[in-house]
Order: C-alpha cells, then structure tokens, then sequence
C-alpha cells in the first residue's frame, strides 16, 4: 500500500512534462516583439531562408521559359523563307543582298555601317549561309537574315581558291535568279566594299544587269558602257562581286548561263575555280540578247585600280562611290589596308550599324 502511494504520477502524454508555473506561463504567452532580440533573430532566419531557397526554387521555370522561347524564335528564322525575306525587307520593289558566312560578319557590319550612311540599310537582306550567321544577324535585326538551304561549312567559306569558297560562291546566281523570279530589282554586294555615296543615280536607263570592270588599266572617263572585249583568256574580266539586275528575262538569262558555267567548270584541285570566270563567260555567250550596262570605272574602282594607283585616286578625287577591298588575299591584310585608308568603320563607328555591336 505504502509503494502504492508513494508510485510517481503518470504523466498525461499529451501535457507539459514538468509543471508550469503561473508566471513562466504567462511569459511564454507575451507577444514577441519584432525589436526584440528574439524578434530580430527569427526575421533575419526568415531573410536568409527566403534569399536561398526562394530564387533556386524559382529557377528551373524561368529557364525553363527563356529556353522555350529561344527555341521557338530559332525555329521561327529556321523556317523563314525567302519569299518571305524578301516581301519584308524589299523597298520600292528593290533589295540590296549580300551572302555571308560566320567569319565575314565583321566585314558585313563594315559595309552595312557605309551603307546606314547612304539611307539604304532598310533594303539590304543578308543571305546568311550558316545557322549561326542566320540567328545571329536576326537576332540583332530581325527579320533582316535568311538561310536558302543547305547550310555550308563557314570555316572552310573564306578560304579563297578552297573547295568550301568555290562551293559558297557558286550559289550566288541561284540566290539571285529566284529573287529575280520573286519579281524585284537586286543589288549584290560582297562585303569587303564600302559605299561612300549613293550608287542608286549610277544605274541609269532600263538595262537589264549592269557590272563593274575588274581591269585595272585606267579607262578614260567618258569611257563605253558596253561590255568590254575579251581579254588573254578569250573572255572579259568583268567583277561578279557589285552586280545589278532588274525582273527582266534578260537578267534571269544571264544567271541561268551562269550557273550553267559553273556546272560546266566544276572545282578541282588542279583547278581551283572560283564563280567570276564562269559569270564572265555568261556575259559573253548572251552578250547579243541581253541589255548590258558597264558602270563608270571613275565611281566603282576595282581595288587593284584604287588601292595602288594614288596619281589616279587624286585625279578622281570626289567621285568614288563603292570600293572594293580586292586584290588582296586574307582577312587580316584585307583589315589591315581598310585601316591604312581609313575605310575600317566598325572600330569607331560600330553603334551606326544596324547590327550594333557583334
């Protein structure tokens, strides 16, 4: 009996362990103030736990969004047509093309900046001929860049006189038919020019293509504007890289032969082609039922005429309008002389393009 009532109590599971007194009791019930120690405590816990923990949680959606979103713009230009480059771009029924490959992208915002100056950019349309140059250039301007399947290999595209040059060059007169055949005037440029005016007043009258000369031996200023007569070879050296052509079927003629030519006279290691034989042997064989337009040497220089003969660049002084960095191989060499004679706009001037920045 005596054990029995000296047994401990057993304690409720559901009630405090030890006894609470009135006046502890009555502490834990106080409201904690938030400028008390305590208080400070739990909200610092609070912010620390909400700035790492909140934003990881909310991380895989955001990404998650933004990938969805590059994904679908990607598929957006991947898909983007021609036909549809063109009828966006085109003013007044014209467009100004370039075809370019990834590691030509600083010599197309060179020449875009020239071009800005001259009020023309909104026309330009660039043919990108990699993915990369596509997303790129649209992603900068959109709408402004279109790949004609298949993509080519940009790295081995700059190589001049490589199988890779041969086989980005020799597109050029198919771009150019099926604008043609989409019914608007093309300009084509190769990037390595600079505009310094307009050369819109140049193309006068209503010829069917007109070119520049690639000769360097001075013409006299009022020279023909016929195409000129062959040279050692049997054939003109007329320049495939600053060509003008209107919707005519004379035009659509010219670049038909021309890619005939370049079938004809496919790349060979013994016989490093290039596409600018092959246009001049187009010119020759339709000189008869197409109406050709020799544009004035004075305005449109080769660069073996403009960049070696300064007696001649300061007879002329005042009416150069395109130049054309050629005669020169590489890419470094080619900056190199842009600079010299302060052509080289992108270093300076880079915000001027509509590309900004690359």
């Amino acid at each position: 009996m005596s054990s029995f009532l000296h047994q401990r109590p057993i304690q409720n599971p559901f009630s405090n362990a030890y006894p609470v007194s009135p006046r502890s009791s009555s502490t834990s019930q106080r409201p904690i103030s938030i400028f008390s120690p305590t208080g400070l405590i739990i909200l610092l816990s609070l912010m620390v736990i909400l700035g790492v923990f909140v934003p990881w949680s909310g991380m895989p959606v955001a990404t998650f969004s933004n990938s969805k979103k590059a994904s679908s713009s990607l598929s957006k230009w991947r898909d983007y047509t021609l036909a549809e480059a063109a009828s966006f771009v085109a003013k007044n029924g014209t467009l100004i093309v370039c075809a370019v490959s990834q590691p030509y992208l600083p010599f197309l915002n060179n020449w875009l900046i020239s071009i800005t100056r001259q009020k023309h950019q909104e026309k330009v349309l660039v043919i990108a001929e990699d993915y990369a140059t596509l997303y790129k250039v649209n992603e900068k301007w959109p709408g402004h860049a279109v790949l004609v399947p298949p993509a080519i290999d940009s790295q081995t595209a700059h190589k001049f006189g490589s199988q890779g040059f041969f086989n980005f060059t020799s597109r050029r007169p198919q771009h150019l038919l099926k604008i043609l055949e989409l019914g608007y005037n093309v300009m084509y440029n190769d990037v390595d020019m600079v505009w310094l005016r307009d050369p819109f007043p140049y193309l006068e009258g209503n010829h069917d293509v007109y070119f520049t000369d690639d000769m360097a031996a001075v013409k006299a200023l009022n020279h023909s504007h016929d195409l000129p007569p062959p040279g050692k070879k049997g054939r003109t050296y007329i320049c495939s890289c600053m060509i003008f052509l209107r919707p005519k079927d004379g035009a659509k003629l010219v670049m038909k032969k021309w890619i005939e030519e370049l079938q004809a006279q496919p790349w060979s290691k013994a016989k490093k082609a290039n596409d600018q034989p092959a246009f001049n042997w187009a010119l020759n064989k339709t000189a008869g039922l197409v109406d050709l337009y020799l544009l004035p040497q004075a305005a449109f220089p080769t660069g073996g005429l403009y960049f070696k003969n300064q007696t001649w660049v300061q007879q002329t002084k005042g009416m150069h309008v395109i130049i054309h960095n050629n005669y020169i191989i590489g890419f470094e060499k080619k900056i190199k002389r842009f600079q010299d004679y302060g052509l080289w706009l992108v270093d300076d001037h880079a915000l001027d393009s509509p590309l900004g920045r690359l």
